[in-house]
């Protein structure tokens, strides 16, 4: 392995977090680039609810199986596991991904076959 290659494991880590007034700044590394991501309270709350890691949404946002448009310019990220997917509805404040709700419902209710990327966080 050279210095430019990931070791195994998840592609996605968390390398800093701190609190803010709505939620909790997260700085995910993924591929050797690091990018800040807004978890708003609702969010983080709602991962709990699914026992969803903030890494296993952090891989879904920054390396999602597809990505669709949503209602208010807001997108949809899917990451396929096992029966279910996690769906993850985020925004743009700026330049700032902000995360505004999670789910992981059945693959079958929303996946449209992965063709789609409206938006890429990690460019």
């Amino acid at each position: 392995m050279n210095n430019s290659e990931e070791p195994m494991g998840n592609p996605v880590e968390i390398v800093a977090s701190r609190r803010e007034d709505k939620g909790e700044l997260f700085t995910f590394k993924c591929h050797g680039v690091e990018i800040d991501i807004l978890f708003l309270n609702h969010s983080i709350e709602r991962a709990s609810k699914w026992r969803l890691s903030i890494e296993q949404i952090g891989e879904c946002l920054l390396l999602p199986d597809e990505v669709l448009i949503g209602h208010f310019d807001r997108y949809i990220a899917h990451k396929v596991i096992g029966n279910h997917l996690i769906r993850a509805v985020y925004e743009y404040s700026g330049t700032l991904p902000v995360l505004i709700t999670v789910y992981f419902p059945y693959v079958n209710r929303y996946f449209r076959g992965g063709a789609t990327h409206e938006d890429k966080i990690l460019k």
